[in-house]
């Protein structure tokens, strides 16, 4: 269809010079069939206004079932901003820590986290390890669709949900008996 409209727009180009004698040699000849009238600023305003309510509204993401996809990609990204996020902090504080006067060699983090309550270390624990092995996990599953396998529906809900559950089951683990 684009082929045929492309030459028939060179034959027209090239026919102009020859057949109009009131239109100068290279310029295309344009017809436009639709009257057109002046009209006030305000009433096209007016009339591209109801133009708009007779457009389709393009569909929204709520009306799509969720699906396992969407949920593991979004956490993906989450968790790797948590943890990157948070290394760059404690990096850049390692680094200021000197020159600021602080303590963050291992054995005073040692002592400062050896003195927080016990609802504190299993908060930090699970502050760590939830996104660790969530990440890691779904790391390794990207890797494998890197080269080629699991691409099947089936197969990627399978793997989801399974990144899902070592992740909780790991970092329960990790949490309380680690």
């Amino acid at each position: 269809m684009a082929s045929q409209r492309v030459f028939q727009v060179g034959l027209r180009r090239a026919g102009v010079p020859m057949f109009s004698r009131m239109q100068p040699a290279g310029r295309i000849a344009q017809r436009r069939f639709a009257a057109t009238q002046h009209v006030e600023e305000s009433e096209g305003q007016e009339i591209l206004r109801k133009q708009r309510l007779q457009r389709p509204v393009s569909p929204h993401l709520s009306i799509y079932r969720p699906q396992i996809t969407w949920y593991g990609s979004a956490l993906n990204r989450v968790t790797g901003i948590m943890l990157s996020g948070s290394l760059y902090l404690f990096g850049i504080a390692y680094l200021a820590a000197p020159a600021m006067g602080w303590h963050l060699e291992t054995p005073s983090m040692v002592a400062a986290v050896a003195a927080w309550p016990v609802f504190a270390k299993v908060g930090a624990k699970v502050a760590l390890a939830f996104p660790f092995f969530y990440h890691s996990l779904n790391g390794l599953r990207h890797l494998s669709w890197d080269l080629g396998l699991g691409f099947k529906n089936t197969t990627v809900m399978r793997t989801g949900w399974a990144v899902v559950a070592t992740s909780v089951v790991a970092g329960l683990y990790y949490t309380f008996l680690g």
